[in-house]
């Protein structure tokens, strides 16, 4: 793809910050190619102090030459952000906004028809693994292809319908908390059984890694693959029918609608998610 040659990232918390990290390790982008802005104090010395370019406060000197602004901000946050961007925002700049609960349609009574993209990626994105799911208003195929190209090299790129970016949130973005439950989860059992903490978490690890690879590589089911290390009267099965005894894949399954009903539930309220 052609390099961008200004990056602007609005809030420097943990996914704007992990957002940064994953272009600045892309070959075709530098540290002068990426701008943080930040207000917090503390925030902005620990950015400092890893290395980021950091702009204290100062929105406009920020996206002044941007050609991308990626707004990571909280939804509250976000609604009076977008009247400061208003006078200052230039034409040919694309906002990318990664707010959850606040619309195309919201972003356009401000800006008008405005290239304005939502995405929902996660916090892998930092080592290049998100799944990153977006959906655009107001772009050119040629503005559309360049954003979808800087996130397939951040991980995995899906577009969908604006309305399913809620159950997205969920899925994909409290998903990785999810996972690294079942790990956590895992890795204690390990020790259970002889491991200490440090090796049972890297054997869990590299297991799910692989786990997650072969449903990837072979587009396969995963009971497909479960078939493979299943046996009659086998170990495998025996843990396996005892962990749904216990409730696994439904304590899993009301996880997600619990979480995705709350989201539902605060948008409504218009609380912040």
């Amino acid at each position: 793809m052609a390099t961008f040659y200004k990056i602007a990232i609005i809030g420097g918390g943990n996914l704007g910050s992990s957002i940064a990290k994953g272009i600045l390790s892309l070959d075709n982008f530098s540290k002068e190619n990426v701008l943080i802005c930040e207000k917090r104090k503390p925030r902005v010395k620990y950015l400092e102090d890893q290395g980021f370019n950091v702009i204290d406060s100062d929105l406009e000197k920020t996206v002044h030459n941007a050609d991308i602004i990626i707004v990571s901000v909280k939804p509250q946050q976000f609604l009076k952000l977008l009247e400061e961007f208003k006078p200052i925002i230039k034409p040919g700049q694309i906002l990318v906004s990664t707010v959850t609960g606040i619309t195309l349609q919201e972003i356009e009574l401000v800006f008008g028809k405005h290239p304005i993209v939502r995405i929902m990626p996660n916090t892998a994105i930092e080592i290049r693994e998100s799944m990153t799911c977006l959906c655009f208003s107001n772009t050119s195929k040629n503005q559309e292809d360049s954003i979808i190209s800087l996130f397939d090299q951040l991980g995995h790129t899906l577009q969908l319908q604006e309305e399913l970016l809620d159950a997205v949130t969920v899925l994909g973005a409290c998903g990785i908390a999810f996972a690294l439950r079942f790990i956590r989860a895992a890795a204690q059992g390990g020790i259970e059984i002889g491991f200490s903490a440090e090796i049972s978490q890297f054997i869990v690890s590299q297991t799910v890694k692989g786990a997650a690879g072969l449903l990837l590589e072979n587009s396969s089911h995963p009971e497909a693959e479960i078939d493979k290390v299943t046996t009659p009267q086998g170990i495998t099965i025996s843990g396996l029918n005892e962990m749904e005894h216990q409730g696994f894949s439904s304590s899993v399954i009301k996880g997600l609608i619990t979480s995705y009903n709350k989201l539902t539930l605060l948008e409504n309220n218009n609380i912040n998610p």
